[in-house]
């Protein structure tokens, strides 16, 4: 059996995965993560903090120890939004490879979307639809749409749930006017995206990323996480919208305390869930189907293909 392992630096958390391979299929995995903030104030100054770094440093270090003791000699790394877009993301680089010792892939949002999609149709237990992957993450929301035969669209967006939070966000609980304002903004900056997908048949809308995984493990009041009950969970919009009512109607100490959701999590959750119920809204979706496969299983796949 052969272990694999891949590392995603996004901008709300790092995460890992760990995965055994048997006959060219994951047999077992588990994923880990760390809410290491990296884009924290990336939209308004331009720039990778110093304790962002710090932090994201820490972790790494943390993960490559864990690959070590899992006997994982290949570990792609790839950074994606905040550090992408961050005017001093070569200073990272640069001391992550003098401190850590490993080199970091800062990837576009074409290869992270592919990434995503690759994760997401080996996941699937039926292949011949037509479906949009909507990944929503700190910095960024990916808009995948395909098939089996490959991605045919591919659209990337600068709102995200870190950086939508930074944005608008400034009382608790957050204003009703702040809610509207964001809305608007959302709906502004996705309109010409959501007209132009909504001409193509879709058979199936499948949310990755942790605002639309948490919003499901909440659905289900899920004390202890388990990724295996939420791969393939079918959300709809409504419980969506009831969710985000209950989301708005506590501060933030209240969301902490809510079964499914992450505390470190629970200050861009709004923003994230708001930014999912404008998409289906735009797109008159009822449902989303939520896949636990992602771009750290898309890694995974690139590394399989690559020894067979």
């Amino acid at each position: 059996m052969l272990n694999l392992g891949a590392i995603d630096i996004g901008t709300n958390s790092m995460r890992m995965i760990i995965a055994k391979i048997e006959n060219g299929i994951i047999v077992k995995s588990s994923k880990l993560l760390n809410t290491t903030r990296m884009g924290e104030n990336v939209d308004q100054t331009g720039s990778l903090s110093n304790g962002a770094m710090d932090r994201n440093i820490d972790a790494l270090k943390e993960f490559m120890q864990i690959a070590r003791k899992e006997k994982i000699k290949e570990l792609p790394i790839i950074a994606t939004s905040a550090v992408r877009d961050a005017k001093n993301k070569d200073t990272f680089i640069k001391r992550v490879k003098e401190e850590v010792d490993v080199s970091v892939e800062v990837i576009d949002g074409q290869r992270e979307a592919e990434l995503g999609f690759m994760g997401v149709l080996r996941g699937l237990k039926k292949y011949d639809e037509n479906i949009l992957v909507i990944d929503i993450g700190g910095g960024s929301t990916e808009f995948i749409f395909g098939n089996e035969k490959g991605i045919k669209h591919l659209i990337s967006i600068n709102i995200g749930a870190v950086r939508m939070t930074e944005k608008f966000v400034t009382t608790d609980p957050v204003a009703k006017k702040e809610v509207e304002n964001m809305e608007n903004t959302i709906d502004e900056i996705i309109k010409e995206t959501i007209d132009y997908l909504c001409k193509f048949k879709i058979d199936k809308v499948i949310g990755i990323g942790g605002t639309v995984t948490t919003i499901a493990a909440v659905s289900k009041k899920m004390k202890v996480y388990d990724k295996d009950k939420i791969h393939h969970t079918n959300l709809s919009h409504e419980k969506v919208k009831m969710i985000l009512c209950e989301f708005l109607s506590l501060n933030l100490e209240d969301r902490k305390q809510i079964d499914g959701l992450q505390p470190k999590r629970a200050d861009i959750i709004i923003a994230g869930t708001i930014i999912l119920d404008r998409i289906l809204k735009g797109l008159h979706m009822e449902h989303i189907t939520i896949s636990e496969y992602d771009n750290l299983e898309g890694l995974i796949f690139e590394q399989i293909a690559l020894k067979l």
